[in-house]
């Protein structure tokens, strides 16, 4: 998570026993701590939750993959069957322009 050498957290420390002092320092390490675990078990939810709905995302998108593979496969199959004179017709409904 953070990066800190071994002169950093000496740092850190020294800091925190002139603010706190030696008597306190213990139970607001202490805090500091729960503070910290509790944080985790939180993010922790919010991580499975995320996850749980990325997941469902997926399998609907794979459901409608297979759906249109289907679809698309039928489609064409009616294609074959209808033969290429059927696309030419429906080809030239679509587009009349001026004959020259």
């Amino acid at each position: 998570m953070l990066n800190l050498g071994p002169w950093e957290v000496g740092l850190i420390l020294v800091v925190a026993l002139i603010v706190v002092g030696p008597g306190k320092l213990p139970e607001v390490a202490k805090a500091i701590g729960k503070s910290m675990n509790e944080f985790k078990k939180a993010t922790a939810g919010y991580k499975r939750d995320f996850q749980e709905v990325i997941n469902s995302i997926e399998d609907t998108v794979k459901e409608t993959e297979k759906s249109d593979q289907v679809g698309k496969g039928e489609g064409k199959a009616g294609t074959e069957a209808n033969g290429p004179a059927a696309e030419e017709t429906v080809a030239g409904d679509a587009a009349p322009g001026p004959k020259d």
